[in-house]
């Protein structure tokens, strides 16, 4: 199974699990996979509209891909990663 990568600042919906086996063939469905397994994530990754926040970036593997770009295809091997910017001021 494909495997997202949570960070820190984003594990109290998961409970403190810093990574987390899910189901897909395509980054989004293994997102939508994280936030069935774990409802109380959406709010931290969607926005109102349903797209990935702004301040949320996406990687395959180690390679960024671009927030909307969640028909890029995931196989059983594969790590989604989750980097949240924290903004500070």
């Amino acid at each position: 199974m494909p495997q997202v990568k949570i960070p820190p600042p984003y594990q109290g919906p998961t409970q403190g699990q810093a990574a987390v086996e899910v189901r897909g063939d395509q980054v989004g469905e293994c997102l939508e996979d994280l936030c069935r397994q774990f409802p109380a994530f959406r709010p931290q990754l969607f926005d109102a509209a349903g797209g990935v926040h702004r301040f949320v970036t996406l990687f395959v593997n180690g390679d960024e891909i671009a927030r909307d770009a969640l028909a890029t295809p995931v196989t059983e091997a594969d790590e989604v990663e989750i980097l949240a910017a924290i903004a500070g001021g």
